[in-house]
């Protein structure tokens, strides 16, 4: 299983990225959502 793991990372390396700064784009969204109420 780790063997595995290290494999997907080393092969796709540029989408694990992607990936993360999409999560990190939708966690910013969803915080300045949950504020929104807050400021009106």
């Amino acid at each position: 299983m780790l063997t595995q793991i290290k494999t997907t990372l080393s092969t796709s390396r540029e989408t694990l990225l992607q990936d993360a700064l999409g999560a990190a784009a939708l966690m910013a969204m969803l915080l300045g959502a949950l504020h929104l109420p807050g400021l009106v």
